[in-house]
């Protein structure tokens, strides 16, 4: 759930001068500031996912770290999102300029992974951050929508949990959709077993 704090659009560089030092987080979307409100159920599966790939990268020795938040700064002037999961390459970090002060990502080739679980925001991840990512140039996006509550175009019908993973080719998303029963296949992560079903059952133990 997202909770909009004004109306007046401001900049991505304006966004960060106001960002508080508190516990909450934000985004920029369109030169709006937007709280981000998760819920349990968004949390758990966040933090099962971020647990799964970081078991992958030490077991494959890659260069890669899950940072606790991040703001990706995509080519649209006034916005800047912060992921559920971002996967980033600490290769490549010395050629991010305000990585060190502001946790903030700039270049595609820094972030080769990006996940959004979806909320009742799911508009911003099958839209905004979906063109905005692709755009950018990062290589996969994954859209997780564990309720099924995305657009019918988005998810076919009847609507169930689904998972998309957009991979880029020739620089266009091309998606493949995962739902019950279907083992994810990541070019990030080629060896990954990870399977819908276990990814969906974290929402259900309650």
């Amino acid at each position: 759930m997202v909770t909009n704090l004004q109306i007046q659009p401001i900049s991505f560089e304006e966004f960060l001068e106001w960002y508080p030092e508190n516990e909450k987080t934000y985004e920029l979307i369109e030169g709006v500031i937007v709280e981000m409100l998760p819920t349990g159920s968004h949390e758990d599966i966040s933090g099962f996912l971020i647990a799964e790939l970081n078991l992958e990268i030490r077991k494959q020795n890659l260069p890669y770290s899950i940072p606790k938040n991040c703001l990706i700064k995509p080519l649209a002037p006034r916005s800047g999102y912060l992921p559920d999961v971002a996967v980033i390459n600490r290769e490549h970090l010395k050629n991010e300029p305000l990585w060190e002060k502001l946790s903030v990502i700039q270049n595609s080739q820094t972030v080769p992974l990006v996940i959004e679980v979806v909320s009742m925001n799911w508009r911003d991840d099958y839209g905004h951050k979906f063109v905005e990512y692709e755009a950018m140039g990062i290589i996969e996006y994954w859209i997780v929508d564990y309720r099924g509550v995305g657009a019918v175009r988005h998810i076919g019908k009847p609507k169930q949990p689904t998972i998309t993973i957009c991979q880029l080719i020739e620089g266009e998303y091309q998606m493949e959709k995962y739902v019950k029963g279907d083992r994810l296949k990541s070019s990030i992560f080629p060896e990954l077993e990870l399977t819908t079903d276990t990814i969906f059952q974290v929402a259900q133990l309650k």
